[in-house]
This record gives structure tokens, C-alpha cells and sequence, in this order.
């Protein structure tokens, strides 16, 4: 600690880090480092904080952050939007600097946070994709039975959907837990937080369909036990790229021309309850959002089923 302290003390008072490593670079490690270890923060958080800093610090120049305004920041978004990112990266790229400079507050390397004053503006918001309900349907009966290990990939496909997971939870969801006899798994969401998800019938029925076909073969391809749900042809854990690549093949098989992912079957669980009627709050807690905030980008959907239900039941509509 009194090392990491001695570098961001030379930075604050205008020396120079040591040979051949880059000022941004090494307050930027250090930043990394109380991610991971006091923060706790997963692994793949701190890594799409690593991805965002090396943009700022590409775009820093060799500046030091302490003397940056909040003019300054702003110009970093325009930077952002001429490599022509998405609005999401963008946001996220803008937490990352918040979360940044409230640490070089911390350590005392600055004395105010400029980065508080960037607004993650409405307009770069995009609606995420979202199939309809007759897509989903048909998303769900493109895998056939002529397919190798259709039985997992109908598994998979209905537990995306069925539970609004992320593609990196069903990934790592493991055997033991389900809890199909109560109707629930838990999930290990960002920064290992721990969830119980409500699963419904279907997706039971082909979880066990998986299990009592396809599993053990597959398991006993591996060179050791996995206790990972979802198995590779090899008997290993199934990865997110595996994982990408089967639903993009499924959702082309479906004739479903629009930019289809992993995420869009959680883009669409949690817009069609909403548009069914369920609670925002609910919603949040089963997606597993630590703000409210997040959850509302799908209430966009609200607003043709609030227009039905005031046209059907307003005396002046």
C-alpha cells in the first residue's frame, strides 16, 4: 500500500513514475488493483473497467486527471462519439470515469470530482432489441431434433428466456443450483451476488429432458468433473462465445433478420412481463439490476398497454 501511496504522491506533485511505464498507465493499474481487491468487484467488470480506462488514458496524452475540468471531460465524450461507440458503451465509459476520479479523491490525488457533472444524457440511450412474442416462439422451436444435443440447446434457449439471465450467469450455473421441484435457481450474478429466479414449466421440462439425455454424455467427454450446468461437445463449461454463436445460428434458422444475442432474450423477458403487467420492482429484483434505474429502460413498452387501458377505460378517452 505505502508503495502504491509513493507513485500517486509523485504524480500529485508533478514527478514522473518510474522508467518505461506511462503515468496514466501505472495510476491506472493501481485503480484496477482496489477494484479487485477492496472493492471486490467480478472479474468481468474490473476487465470492461480495464477496456474503458485505456481509452481514457489514450485520450489523457500524458495529462495528469487531477487537472482536468469538467470542460476538459466533455471533450473525452466527444472523443467517444467519433470512434462512433454505442450509447451504452458511452454510459458505461462515463461511470468508469466517475468511479475513477472518486478514487484519486480517496487516495488525495484530487480534491474534487469533475466527472460527477457528466450526465449519461436520455439521447444516447438506445432501446435495447427486443423480439416479439411470436418470434420468441419461433426463436424456441428452431431447434429440431435432428440437431446434435438438441436437447441442451432447447435447455438453453428456454432458460435465457424463462429467467431474463445474463449470458455470463447461465453460463456458470451449476448443477446444483437448481431447484426445479420449487420452481428456482440461483443465479451468481455481477460481483458474485447471489439471486433466487423463478423458472416456469417449460423450461423445467427441458432442463430435465437435458439432464436425463444429454449431460452425462456429454460430462463424460471431459477430462474432469464439471459441475458447470451447460457442457461443451468436449464435456467442458459452456463459454459465452459458444453460447453467442448458438443463438445467433437458432435465431437465423427462425428467419429472425433483426441483430439477435444473448441479451435479447433478456431484453424481451423483462419487456414482456412489463407489458403483461408486472411490477417495476419485481422485474428489477428477478433481472438482478442494483438500481431501479437500469429496469426502466424497458418501461418504453408501458406505453402502448397504458394507451389501451386509458382508451378502454377513461370516459373521455
Amino acid at each position: 500500500m505505502a508503495k502504491r501511496l509513493t507513485k500517486l504522491q509523485q504524480l500529485q506533485n508533478g514527478g514522473t513514475a518510474p522508467k518505461k511505464v506511462d503515468a496514466g498507465d501505472s495510476i491506472c493499474a493501481d485503480f484496477l488493483v482496489y477494484l479487485k481487491r477492496e472493492c471486490h468487484l467480478a472479474k468481468n467488470t474490473v476487465d470492461a473497467y480495464s477496456r474503458d480506462m485505456k481509452q481514457f488514458v489514450a485520450w489523457l496524452n500524458g495529462r495528469k486527471p487531477a487537472d482536468l475540468s469538467v470542460t476538459d471531460l466533455s471533450d473525452f465524450i466527444g472523443f467517444l462519439h467519433d470512434r462512433d461507440l454505442a450509447p451504452a458503451s458511452i454510459s458505461r465509459n462515463i461511470v468508469a470515469v466517475r468511479t475513477f476520479y472518486k478514487y484519486l479523491q480517496l487516495e488525495g490525488i484530487a480534491t474534487e470530482n469533475p466527472a460527477e457533472l457528466l450526465a449519461t444524457q436520455k439521447s444516447w440511450q438506445r432501446m435495447p432489441g427486443v423480439m416479439s412474442p411470436g418470434e420468441v416462439d419461433a426463436f424456441l422451436k428452431a431447434v429440431k431434433k435432428s440437431d446434435s444435443f438438441w436437447e441442451r440447446d432447447r435447455a438453453i434457449l428456454e432458460v435465457l428466456y424463462a429467467t431474463g439471465c445474463r449470458a455470463s450467469e447461465v453460463c456458470s450455473l451449476r448443477v446444483r443450483d437448481l431447484s426445479l421441484s420449487e420452481k428456482h435457481l440461483r443465479c451468481h450474478g455481477k460481483g458474485d451476488k447471489q439471486r433466487m429466479v423463478p423458472i416456469g414449466g417449460r423450461a423445467i421440462a427441458a432442463i430435465e429432458l437435458y439432464l436425463a439425455q444429454a449431460r452425462g454424455i456429454l460430462a463424460a467427454r471431459a477430462p474432469t468433473l464439471c459441475d458447470e450446468l451447460f457442457l461443451s461437445r468436449g464435456g467442458r463449461p459452456l463459454d459465452r462465445v459458444q453460447l453467442w454463436r448458438l443463438v445467433k445460428r437458432y435465431a437465423e434458422r427462425a428467419g429472425i433478420l433483426s441483430e439477435i444475442s444473448p441479451h435479447s432474450l433478456r431484453h424481451s423477458f423483462a419487456t414482456h412481463l412489463l407489458a403483461g403487467g408486472a411490477d417495476l420492482r419485481q422485474v428489477q429484483e428477478m433481472l438482478g439490476h442494483a438500481s431501479i434505474q437500469t429496469t426502466q429502460i424497458y418501461t418504453h413498452v408501458e406505453h402502448s398497454r397504458l394507451q389501451r387501458v386509458h382508451r378502454d377505460f377513461h370516459p373521455r378517452a
